[in-house]
């Protein structure tokens, strides 16, 4: 039987919570989910995620939270992710970076399920590379289990299709993040690998991926500094649902999912 695992998208402050409070349940039921993955980076406020938010998610029925180039934008944070193995950061950091770019989970089938994060270099930090890292990663994940999915933290989305390519047949997912647009190309690759270049966004579509539209605007038009404030209307969750193959880690399906919120946050 077929492991189905839920991803969600960039969730994007308070509005993507609402929408992960409101649509998890519903979505876990609907799809038999055995695991939830969810990047979490952008959880608070629009920008990082604090303990507080980090714990919400996951008691909230997410297993695992991914991260990317935000992770660190609160402090509290350095100490969090040292006690909390089910909060990962971008595993192609300096190895003495805090926290970890991987864990192994199991589902309540038995089955493990690794799942490691690795942050693109096209417009973003100067990280090790995703590609050498990422083989490295998916040799250590595949000594306990062959299903293993990748979050790919990056901008480019040529990056993104190439580490797709080069870990086809390897790990049973690629899947990208961090542009906060949903892409429609999700597709299952020759040797048996999901892939999809991005998630999406979970949060307020009524805006500048997240951000309130006319604040984005005027940033803009103007070329001056604004304090972003996260969008609250029109919430959707975006992601994808995964079913593998438990024995072999090959991909057997990929839908594209993105589903609307009863209404638009309050307050």
């Amino acid at each position: 039987m077929a492991i189905n695992i839920l991803f969600i998208g960039d969730i994007i402050g308070k509005p993507g919570r609402k929408a992960v409070r409101e649509l998890l349940p519903v979505l876990t039921r609907q799809y038999e989910i055995d695991l939830v993955v969810a990047n979490g980076e952008n959880a608070s406020g629009g920008i990082g995620i604090s303990a507080k938010e980090a714990d919400e998610l996951l008691s909230s029925g997410i297993h695992v939270l991914t991260s990317g180039n935000h992770i660190w934008k609160k402090k509290e944070i350095l100490i969090y992710i040292q006690q909390n193995p089910d909060l990962i950061r971008p595993a192609n950091y300096p190895p003495e970076t805090p926290g970890q770019g991987m864990v192994i989970k199991e589902t309540k089938s038995g089955h493990k399920v690794a799942v490691f994060n690795l942050l693109g270099r096209i417009f973003m930090e100067a990280v090790d590379c995703p590609f050498r890292r990422g083989l490295e990663e998916w040799k250590k994940a595949a000594k306990e289990t062959p299903v293993v999915l990748v979050d790919f933290h990056a901008e480019a989305t040529s990056e993104k299709v190439a580490l797709g390519w080069y870990l086809d047949g390897k790990v049973s997912a690629v899947l990208g993040t961090h542009t906060h647009v949903q892409t429609s190309d999700e597709r299952i690759l020759p040797q048996g690998t999901a892939y999809m270049t991005d998630l999406g966004m979970t949060g307020p579509a009524d805006s500048v991926i997240g951000v309130k539209k006319e604040l984005a605007i005027e940033r803009f038009l103007t070329q001056l500094p604004h304090k972003f404030e996260v969008g609250t209307r029109e919430i959707y969750l975006e992601g994808a649902v995964l079913s593998i193959d438990p024995l072999t880690g090959r991909a057997i399906n990929i839908n594209r999912i993105r589903e609307k919120c009863s209404r638009a946050l309050e307050g």
